[in-house]
């Protein structure tokens, strides 16, 4: 009985978080409908984690979250999945290096898939779900040269000797992209590892995320990786991806 009594309040607070219809805070909350700090406190913090509020950028004011607008970003990110599993399977067959898939979010990559089938005893780490700087992939990289992002909001911190720490140097570097069509991660997240990636457009030309390939550096030298570039720009040119 107490957990249906919990999931009850629980109810209670949300739907009042809905038809308040502007921030509220959590004192409020707690005024409205008689509930306890401590209790108001837990069942915010239930509801915060699994997406139903979320709170003003740096403020304590609540929200309801669009659940709509979720629930499509879902739907969308399970048809590009399904739209890329052909091309991600096609660029492991071909470089035999584990495939990556991923999109921008929030100023970082977000993994949505991978693929590695090989026998390897090192085997890349499953990624999928892994958020990472824009800055220190090559994912990212082509996510940022060739889409429509505020550099200034690339928090540029060091995570090797590598990594691109400058503004001035990031800029560089995207025009080599732009350029190149690829774009290569060269020991700038990872040590000893070099990852090398192509922005991915749907049939519209519009920006999905990238695709690419990482692995060692013994592997993957300088000069493999610009090949490996260009063939990522061919068996990606062939694939039509419709989202």
């Amino acid at each position: 009985m107490p957990t249906i009594k919990s999931f009850a309040k629980g109810l209670l607070v949300y739907k009042e978080i809905i038809h308040y219809d502007k921030p509220i805070l959590a004192k409020q909350l707690c005024d409205k409908l008689n509930i306890e700090k401590s209790t108001m406190s837990r069942i915010l913090k239930t509801l915060y984690e699994e997406g139903f509020i979320t709170y003003l950028e740096k403020s304590n004011e609540i929200i309801a979250t669009d659940m709509t607008n979720t629930t499509k970003d879902k739907t969308r990110i399970e048809l590009i999945v399904q739209k890329t599993k052909a091309l991600l399977e096609e660029i492991y067959i071909k470089t035999e290096e584990c495939a990556y898939l991923g999109v921008f979010d929030n100023y970082k990559v977000l993994y949505l898939n991978q693929v590695d089938n090989s026998n390897r005893t090192l085997k890349t780490r499953n990624n999928i779900g892994l958020q990472a700087p824009l800055h220190t992939n090559a994912l990212g990289k082509s996510i940022l040269a060739f889409g429509r992002y505020d550099l200034n909001k690339v928090k540029l911190n060091a995570y090797t000797h590598n990594t691109i720490t400058s503004i001035q140097n990031l800029e560089n570097i995207l025009n080599d992209v732009r350029e190149n069509g690829y774009s290569i991660d060269d020991k700038e997240y990872q040590d000893g590892m070099r990852c090398v990636a192509v922005p991915l457009f749907n049939q519209q030309n519009i920006l999905i995320g990238a695709v690419g390939i990482s692995g060692t550096k013994k592997r993957l030298t300088l000069d493999k990786s610009h090949e490996l570039g260009k063939l990522l720009l061919d068996i990606v040119n062939t694939h039509s991806i419709v989202v």
